[in-house]
């Protein structure tokens, strides 16, 4: 069976490559901000599962024309630290406020999850759910944080950070799933597949081909 992949996120690609599954990327395009202020006042966990399953609906359309019978995954990431909960934060000036509260702390990422399994064209099914992994963060030193600043990668990601690029050398340590950091929890999407009534082996390539392990 495809798995379409909701996200432009190349980590969460990488993910799933790496774990044996070969997703249709399609890009949502929704308009994050404006979604959760949609949401009102919710959970930090039921809001990035909210946009979870936003993205993942978002391209149902164009995917069912596609591929008729698939499971859509969307994800959505946000840090929560000190009572605050944020998502990327786009501008160098964002970011460095963000680190400046996260440096020598610890935060909550929360990555929102969402599947929808598609058959005949329809949506036949739907399971969400969030992982929380606890991040511990170092302490960069004025030049290496703004170093990092400039290279732009924390720009586009939840927190201002990431676990598998430049930004790992500056993370101390993590309590809980590392693919969730990363973008996408292996365990949890192994679950809500299931609750869709899809294996995981269903989603893997193998040598005959994509969903014929």
């Amino acid at each position: 069976m495809r798995l379409i992949l909701a996200s432009a996120s190349p980590a969460r690609l990488a993910v799933l490559r790496a774990a044996g599954v070969e997703p249709v990327v399609r890009v949502s395009g929704v308009d994050e901000d404006a979604l959760a202020e949609s949401l009102g006042e919710v959970r930090p966990e039921e809001l990035v599962a909210g946009l979870a399953e936003a993205k993942a609906r978002a391209v149902l359309p164009e995917v069912a024309a596609d591929h008729p019978d698939c499971v859509i995954v969307g994800c959505d990431s946000m840090l929560a630290i000190d009572g605050e909960v944020v998502g990327k934060p786009g501008t160098v000036e964002r970011a460095r406020k963000r680190w400046a509260a996260m440096s020598g702390g610890a935060g909550v990422l929360l990555t929102g999850h969402a599947v929808v399994r598609v058959n005949g064209g329809r949506p036949a099914g739907t399971a969400t759910g969030t992982e929380r992994t606890t991040v511990r963060f170092g302490q960069p030193s004025e030049r290496e944080l703004e170093a990092y600043l400039a290279t732009g990668e924390p720009l586009g990601v939840a927190g201002a950070f990431t676990l598998d690029g430049l930004g790992g050398w500056f993370v101390d340590g993590i309590d809980g799933d590392p693919s969730s950091v990363i973008g996408i929890s292996l365990p949890l999407t192994r679950r809500l597949l299931a609750r869709v009534g899809v294996s995981v082996v269903d989603v893997w390539v193998s040598r005959d081909g994509p969903g014929t392990a």
